[in-house]
Order: structure tokens, then C-alpha cells, then sequence
């Protein structure tokens, strides 16, 4: 195996800066180099272009959660290879979006188990279904219908939990239970407007109920991973950060409702760059506040 410190430091630039995409929700996601990092017990995070990923490294098993682009996929297979050459054990999605799930295909012969929620799963299969691709894509093989399920890799249990729809249907916490780090995907955005799906079953209101079934789920010495975060900020956390991230949809909610009793239009509370009580969450608040008001006054 080799050295763990060279398995940690920063890789090289990779590309031009002609492959950014031009679309204003890739170029926020998009980084110039990639990175491994080391989070507590063999966990740790590799972040590139898209969604952060987990791995898990120990000498008798191999564990990562999402899979980015299959590029950046390739680019995390290739720093697992400097420390085992063992086949992956697990490859588990926090949901089926894809900068989490794009580059599963880079592990096809490569890892013996897929995992996701039974929604992820059925969301991916329909994503590619209708973008023609369902041959590119390496579905879950495995899933789960229930509150959660989990799983054994060398040492380490991982068990998935799903509270409901939040930022999809299909999310789930991914919580390394030895190492108590969890990697909450995208059903925390750190102070950054979220995508919310509603095409794919997300829900405001009972995206808060996640949030607090999160906090109380887990503890205050759990190391949260999270999907992405706003310029400035990290990309772990603590479970008060799940706090506060509610508190923030919560506000959004807030602003719509009294928006619209104040005579607002929809438009003119999507223009939004900051939700009145949560201000962290600065920027373009267009998407959550459109999924708010179709949620208060088109679902009913």
C-alpha cells in the first residue's frame, strides 16, 4: 500500500476551461483539481466536479457513497487502486441525481454491490429511460423500501436511512456507524439555496421533518458530509448544521406565505437573493421559493 499522506494530498488540474459547463448550477459545482481527504476511522471525502463523495479504505474492504461524473469516478477508482487492489465492495447512492449517480458506470466490473433506496432507483432507471441512456448507466442492485438497511464492510456497518421525501423521494442518510460520519447527500445544502425536485417526489414541509428526524437520529460528535455548500463554507459539519438548514426552509416557507397574503406574485418572491430570517443562505432563491409556492397553493 502506499503512503497514506500521498493518498491524502491534492491532485493535479485536470481539463481545460473549456469543459465547464456554461449552465450557472455546473459551473457552482465545478472545480479545478480534485481531492482526498481524510475524515476520521479510514472515512474520508473526495471532492471534484459535483456531489462530494465518501470512501471508506480499510485492508479487507472498500466502501464509496456517490459517484460524481464518470471521470471524477475514474479519477476516485484510481486513488483506491494506490491503496488496494481488492474489488469494491459497496457502492451506495444518497439519491439518483446526476452528480451523485453519473459516474456509477466507471465502477461497472468493478464493485460487487449497487445500493440505494427503492425511489432512487426507480427515479434513475426513469431519468435514463428518458434521456435514451439507460445503456450507460449502472443502476443499484440493490435496495431498500423501509426506513433503512444496512450493511457490513471489513469492520465498518453502514446503515441507510430514509425519513422521507425531502430533497427527492429517494434520499437517504448514509451513516458510517464505527466511524459515526454521515453523508447526508443532498438533503443538506450548506448555506446554499437547494435544488428541490419536485418531479421527483420533494417535499419543503416535510423536508424539515428530515432535518429534525437527522438531528435527533445521530449525535453531537457525528461528522455530517454534505452534498454541497455556498462559497466560504464547509462541506462537513455537525448536526446543528441540519438545524439550521431547517430553520431555513422553514423560513422560505414563511416568506412565501406571507408574501403572497401581502399580494406578492410568484415571480416577484422568486427574485429573492435572501430568505428573511436565515440569511446565510444568500444568493438566488428562485428554486426553493418556487417549490414552496407550488407546494402552499398548486398541490392542494
Amino acid at each position: 500500500m502506499t503512503n497514506r499522506r500521498t493518498f491524502l494530498k491534492q491532485a493535479g488540474v485536470i481539463g481545460s476551461a473549456s469543459l465547464i459547463p456554461t449552465n450557472s448550477l455546473w459551473k457552482a459545482l465545478w472545480q479545478d483539481g480534485y481531492q482526498m481527504k481524510s475524515l476520521r476511522n479510514n472515512v474520508g471525502i473526495f471532492t471534484e466536479r459535483g456531489g462530494t463523495i465518501a470512501w471508506l479504505v480499510e485492508s479487507d474492504g472498500l466502501a464509496v457513497v456517490d459517484s460524481q461524473f464518470p471521470d471524477q469516478a475514474n479519477h476516485l477508482i484510481a486513488e483506491l487502486k494506490k491503496q488496494s487492489d481488492r474489488r469494491i465492495d459497496m457502492l451506495i447512492n444518497t439519491h439518483h441525481h446526476g452528480d451523485h449517480s453519473a459516474g456509477n458506470i466507471a465502477f461497472k466490473g468493478k464493485v460487487n454491490k449497487v445500493v440505494a433506496h427503492a425511489n432512487s432507483y426507480t427515479n434513475q432507471k426513469n431519468s435514463a429511460e428518458a434521456g435514451g441512456n439507460l445503456d450507460k448507466v449502472l443502476l443499484p442492485d440493490t435496495t431498500y423500501d423501509k426506513k433503512k438497511w444496512t450493511g457490513k464492510v471489513s469492520s465498518e456497518q453502514i446503515t441507510l436511512h430514509h425519513f422521507g421525501a425531502a430533497h427527492t423521494n429517494g434520499d437517504s442518510f448514509v451513516h458510517f456507524e464505527n466511524a459515526n460520519i454521515v453523508h447526508a447527500g443532498d438533503l443538506v445544502f450548506n448555506r446554499r439555496a437547494p435544488y428541490v425536485d419536485k418531479s421527483a417526489g420533494a417535499n419543503m414541509a416535510n423536508w424539515q421533518t428530515v432535518m429534525e428526524k437527522g438531528y435527533k437520529e445521530f449525535d453531537a460528535d457525528t461528522i455530517f458530509v454534505f452534498g454541497h455548500s455556498g462559497n466560504g463554507f464547509d462541506i462537513t459539519g455537525t448536526r446543528e448544521d441540519l438545524k439550521a438548514f431547517q430553520n431555513y426552509l422553514g423560513k422560505v416557507v414563511e416568506f412565501v406565505k406571507k408574501g403572497a397574503a401581502a399580494g406578492k406574485t410568484q415571480e416577484e418572491l422568486a427574485a429573492a437573493t435572501e430568505i428573511p430570517g436565515a440569511p446565510e443562505w444568500n444568493g438566488a432563491q428562485s428554486r426553493p421559493v418556487n417549490a414552496a409556492w407550488t407546494e402552499l397553493f398548486e398541490e392542494r
